[in-house]
């Protein structure tokens, strides 16, 4: 059963409403105050409005490097759920916590904090450090500020712990992921004419069609790694909207796709080609009619998959404390791809909860699930004590 301050802090920090769209700045102001409360001082990295900020702490020796636990503070938005209690509150029931975030992943910065007073009084060898993001769920954005606050100090982290929702087991791998919007001009008229327009509509849907076709062809003939779920790079069209009325050939549409890509493989050749598509084939023709329309892509968001070999001290660290000596790999993304290739942090994934509970309606982590969490951090903490 978890222990009452984590569950106290589960509650506290569920309701702090951080869901990406807001600030996230009350959350980071309770934690930096609970840490300030022992003796630890934390760090704010703001955003260019200073609405938002991540933390970071160091607990137990300044001048070496240390395990650095990190995590994100912002959610998913609840707009739309058909939530069964209030997201924001949260709720026990049947071994286990409801609540927006329980999974994703307040859960984990609740336990890590929870501890704080037990590594201040553990005499740390090795220190452990705290790092909390925002608008990790728009795409891993806000770490990145605070990587380049990392690579900037005399010590740095010797590896990273990003507690997203594992079933508290070691995960070495997850993909990448690069998101992409389309904006396709065309030339209006009236469809009784239409021949003398230029479909935006219909020229995003070859478009389209080309990206579905990239994506059988990476199935078939891609690079395959059977640790993961869907063991191939993805492409998929998630949104897509134009044109005004049906009498009137489309001037405008737009979408948006996605690629989900095995870490060794880059992305950027399959935009590229869908680029050279849009450049040699369908533009010349639109040309033909208007030399005024066109196709642009604009990058929306993406982060590195993450990469770690099984053999590295991390993952035998790692699995010392879960107390298990298996390890895997996600489909889902994390932050763990920037600290392992922007800062050079060896990283694994491990964390408390369950990907499929996490982003719906009636979100939830189990009972036995923060207990778990909660014997690797009394095992980190001794192992670091010694």
């Amino acid at each position: 059963m978890a222990s009452t301050d984590s569950r106290a802090l589960i509650e506290t920090l569920v309701a702090f409403d951080t869901v990406s769209a807001k600030s996230n700045l009350a959350l980071i102001e309770f934690l930096r105050g609970r840490l300030a409360a022992h003796g630890v001082e934390a760090r704010l990295v703001h955003d260019e409005t200073g609405k938002k900020a991540n933390l970071y702490a160091t607990i137990g020796p300044q001048d070496r490097p240390g395990v650095l636990l990190s995590g994100h503070s912002d959610v998913v938005p609840v707009a739309g759920q058909a939530w069964s209690s209030d997201p924001f509150t949260v709720l026990q029931k049947d071994g286990r916590l409801y609540g927006r975030g329980t999974a994703d992943m307040k859960s984990f910065l609740a336990v890590a904090i929870a501890h704080v007073p037990a590594m201040g009084a553990a005499n740390l060898k090795t220190p452990i450090h705290l790092a909390v993001s925002y608008d990790e769920e728009v795409g891993c954005i806000g770490v990145r500020r605070l990587l380049d606050v990392l690579n900037g100090l005399p010590v740095k982290p010797a590896m990273c712990i990003i507690g997203e929702p594992t079933g508290m087991r070691v995960v070495v791998g997850h993909k990448g992921k690069r998101a992409t919007r389309v904006r396709v001009r065309g030339l209006e008229c009236h469809s009784s004419l239409a021949p003398q327009g230029v479909n935006a509509v219909d020229y995003a849907a070859e478009l389209v069609v080309f990206l579905r076709r990239l994506a059988r062809r990476q199935a078939a003939e891609g690079q395959h790694d059977g640790a993961y779920e869907v063991p191939v790079t993805t492409i998929h069209t998630g949104t897509i909207s134009g044109g005004t009325a049906l009498n009137i050939v489309p001037k405008d549409c737009s979408f948006d796709f996605e690629i989900r890509n095995l870490p060794e493989e880059d992305p950027e050749p399959l935009v590229e080609e869908a680029r050279r598509f849009a450049r040699e084939e369908l533009e010349p023709e639109m040309h033909r009619v208007s030399p005024d329309c066109g196709i642009a892509f604009e990058p929306l968001s993406g982060y590195p998959g993450l990469d770690t070999d099984p053999g590295e001290e991390v993952v035998t660290f790692v699995k010392s404390l879960v107390g298990a000596n298996e390890h895997g790999k996600i489909s889902f993304g994390t932050e763990g791809g920037l600290f392992q290739r922007a800062a050079g942090i060896p990283t694994v994934v491990c964390g408390p909860g369950e990907i499929a509970q996490a982003h719906k309606p009636d979100e939830w982590v189990a009972l036995d699930q923060i207990s778990l969490a909660e014997r690797f951090m009394s095992r980190l903490i001794e192992r670091l004590s010694a």
